[in-house]
């Protein structure tokens, strides 16, 4: 130290003398004792520049897709949520799934009360089958009947055959009493026969006018009997008639069976495809109503990402149009997809609340047109809602 001080005297007041270059031996010697440290820094200036190199590469690798990539991020997985609802009322009686549960198509999902309607198409199973005995009743009485009536028209008609033989026979014998007769009436003033001759053929000719009225009578009684039997017959047509009648009752308790039946169905709800039960909204015992949303359910194997495309892009996204998707809930996967629909109205068009901008002043505002993605399900990682990314090349 005191050499120091020696030195500063030494040097004056001399303003261009430095104390840093005059160092003593022991100043070298420090010097000497701290240079390793002087010796990393080229490493370090590497470092910097290493650091400052990938920083312009990302630089330039977000302004080369900036440039040649469009990139959206209001967009999400979707799917087909289905709200299955009861079409009749009733007590909840069975509740078999939970959320999250995966169903196969088919599986029973909630049971309603049935008891009425089940007792509802036993009846109308059992007038059904009274239908047929009817039927069958119906159709054993045509049949005797026709075979009554057709053996009793038949013996009446030959009756009639007999009778109308009988009058011919009568007939006969009456003309040729009458011939008797007039010979008789004839010979009788000459005596050529005598008094009880005459007498004689007078009897016999009005017996046998006697008894061609009573063929005759005969006759007739026949006939009428013929007809009461052939009216007889009449009763098949009301039987038929009858038989007739059963075919739209039937019907009618066929379709009051199948209306009972489809309701006694729509009181066990099944899955209507393979696929999961996302939400339950009621419990075992609780009465639900016509219309009433009792779950939802959609299929993970049918997804699909619905995004909201800015008109000054939508060019990109043609039908066709392969994209890039990022998944937020996925960092580091990637999925394809491609564009299958694009929406011909922006999504402003459909706001509940519409600005018709009374005012005049108006604020030019980017709208958005929706867009529907395809996207292939992998391992059911792609839930409807996870919020996505996409990415399509701006040069295609």
């Amino acid at each position: 130290m005191d050499q120091y001080v020696t030195r500063l005297e030494r040097q004056g007041d001399d303003p261009e003398t430095d104390l840093r270059t005059v160092p003593d031996k022991e100043t070298e010697a420090g010097s000497e004792a701290v240079s390793p440290p002087a010796r990393t820094r080229p490493w370090r200036r590497y470092g910097a520049i290493l650091a400052t190199l990938i920083v312009l590469g990302g630089v330039g690798w977000w302004l080369y897709q900036q440039f040649t990539h469009v990139f959206v991020t209001d967009a999400r997985v979707a799917a087909d949520i289905v709200a299955m609802s009861s079409r009749v009322p009733g007590w909840v009686t069975a509740l078999e799934v939970t959320e999250g549960d995966a169903a196969q198509r088919g599986r029973v999902l909630i049971r309603i009360d049935d008891r009425e309607s089940r007792l509802r198409v036993e009846e109308l199973a059992a007038q059904l089958a009274g239908i047929a005995r009817r039927r069958e009743e119906i159709e054993a009485r045509i049949a005797l009947t026709d075979r009554q009536t057709q053996s009793r028209i038949t013996a009446k008609q030959a009756a009639v055959r007999a009778a109308e033989a009988a009058l011919a026979g009568a007939t006969a014998q009456r003309d040729l009493a009458r011939q008797d007769n007039d010979r008789a009436e004839k010979l009788a003033p000459s005596g050529a026969i005598n008094r009880a001759r005459l007498d004689q053929t007078r009897a016999a000719l009005e017996t046998a006018k006697q008894q061609a009225l009573s063929v005759q009578a005969d006759l007739e009684n026949a006939r009428a009997a013929l007809a009461e039997a052939e009216a007889a017959r009449g009763e098949l047509t009301v039987l038929r008639t009858q038989l007739a009648e059963l075919g739209p009752e039937e019907q009618r308790l066929r379709a009051q069976k199948a209306r009972a039946a489809l309701d006694l169905e729509d009181r066990t709800l099944v899955m209507p495809f393979d696929g999961v039960v996302d939400r339950v909204f009621v419990d075992k015992g609780e009465y639900v109503t016509p219309g009433q949303r009792l779950l939802m359910v959609h299929d993970p194997q049918r997804v699909r990402v619905e995004a909201n495309v800015k008109e000054t892009d939508i060019r990109f996204f043609r039908p066709g149009k392969t994209v890039t998707i990022t998944v937020d809930a996925l960092p580091g996967r990637r999925f394809e997809g491609r564009v299958t629909r694009v929406g011909q109205s922006a999504t402003s068009e459909f706001a509940l609340l519409p600005n018709p901008n009374p005012s005049g002043n108006f604020t030019k505002i980017t709208q958005r047109l929706p867009v529907r993605i395809a996207v292939q399900q992998d391992g059911g990682e792609l839930k409807p809602g996870m919020m996505v990314e996409l990415e399509a090349r701006a040069d295609d």
